[in-house]
């Protein structure tokens, strides 16, 4: 008989608690496993020895199902940078008496490549330390940045509240007579996947976005007011995907930055539509989707969510098999039907590293994206999930303060 303890880190997603459930499911068909342990704000759980019961805490299927559907993350979350054993081991120390005195003989981490950093390191150190204590990534970004999968939980339903949003704001922008130009602010650091995930309106037959601007390309301000001015010639109202990761002068952004390194980063909306009131004159607003792209559920892909569960139980199969150090990614077999297949990659070559869009889905002027990237991301959205809802409103589940504490 052993434990198993599981924990999420890093940013919210829609489908973050599928994952969740997928491991805590899948640990209550395996007759070796007793308890199931929840990390209360990821690896910082684990270091505080802060761990709680799941099966006190989700009790009924209908919790699951509520659980399945609820974004963010119910044990909380952390952006703890792991430093190396070399230069602190009494943190990893901390971290392997917490789990040996629990009996916790896998540990399974839910997060982005910051988080699998942690997986790397954490399995590394279990070996040298002769603990039997096997170490499980499971992936998950809205970024969809993770290098080997094909793409990573969490991504489809972010895209498709890109582009269910996106389409919106298509309808309110074309009612007026003056011409009009509508900046969307998208999240995407480095790599503009979410950004070019609204795209998929023109399978639709929509002209818009007219511009996407993604990290990828070298922005330039005199090539962007180009853009502009021949969209406008040729529509009423023009709408531009824009990443928040473009290359822009010192000071736009705050330049603040996470335990990581990485710059939080707004105010690129913004700072276009002053350059184009200015320079062209027209009317313009800015509009920053925010946090909202992370967390609305209500507009979740199933697909996305389905997938969540299926790659959290493969976690748990994985470290039952005696592997560790490894990341559970998806391998596309087909766009269609579209067919995945969940299989095994070492954190070592997915810790730190970012994943980007390929040239090919890029237009050659690089303010758009071609109609042949349509095929990766459209499978990717399809499908809404069945809401639980109270008084018109989508249901949550939660776990009471005072177990957070």
């Amino acid at each position: 008989m052993m434990n198993i303890a599981v924990a999420q880190s890093g940013g919210p997603t829609c489908a973050i608690n599928a994952s969740l459930v997928g491991v805590f499911r899948e640990s209550l068909k395996v007759a070796e496993i007793d308890a199931i342990f929840g990390s209360i704000n990821g690896i910082e759980g684990v270091i505080q020895n802060h761990l709680v019961d799941l099966k006190s805490i989700i009790l009924t299927n209908d919790d699951i199902e509520l659980l399945r559907q609820t974004p963010s993350t119910v044990l909380g979350s952390c952006r703890y940078k792991l430093p190396d054993s070399s230069e602190d081991e009494e943190v990893y120390r901390k971290i392997a008496d917490t789990l040996v005195q629990r009996n916790i003989g896998a540990f399974i981490y839910i997060g982005g490549n910051d988080s699998m950093d942690t997986v790397n390191k954490l399995s590394e150190y279990f070996r040298s330390e002769n603990l039997d204590i096997k170490v499980i990534g499971i992936p998950k970004t809205i970024d969809n940045d993770l290098c080997i999968t094909d793409h990573t939980p969490g991504f489809g339903s972010a895209a498709k509240y890109v582009a269910v949003t996106m389409n919106e704001i298509t309808r309110d922008s074309i009612v007026y007579s003056i011409p009009s130009v509508t900046i969307v602010e998208i999240m995407g650091r480095h790599a503009g996947w979410l950004t070019a995930s609204s795209a998929v309106l023109h399978a639709m037959g929509e002209t818009a976005p007219h511009l996407v601007y993604v990290p990828e390309v070298k922005f330039s301000i005199d090539s962007f007011l180009s853009d502009v001015r021949q969209e406008m010639a040729k529509h009423k109202a023009v709408i531009i995907a824009v990443s928040e990761g473009i290359e822009v002068p010192e000071g736009v952004q705050s330049g603040v930055v996470d335990n990581f390194g990485h710059k939080y980063l707004s105010g690129i909306g913004k700072y276009l539509e002053d350059i184009v009131r200015s320079e062209i004159g027209c009317k313009v607003r800015s509009i920053e989707l925010n946090v909202m792209q992370r967390c609305s559920s209500h507009l979740g892909s199933r697909t996305d969510i389905d997938e969540a569960e299926a790659i959290g139980s493969a976690g748990v199969r994985c470290a039952l098999e005696g592997h560790t150090g490894k990341v559970m990614v998806f391998r596309r077999v087909e766009n269609v039907p579209y067919t995945v297949k969940i299989e095994t990659a070492n954190a070592c070559e997915i810790a730190n590293r970012e994943k980007f869009l390929p040239k090919d889905f890029i237009n050659s002027a690089g303010n758009n994206i071609n109609n042949s990237a349509l095929d990766y991301f459209l499978p990717l959205i399809q499908g809404e999930p069945h809401l639980i809802t109270e008084n018109g409103i989508p249901k949550h589940f939660a776990i009471h303060e005072y177990v957070l504490k």
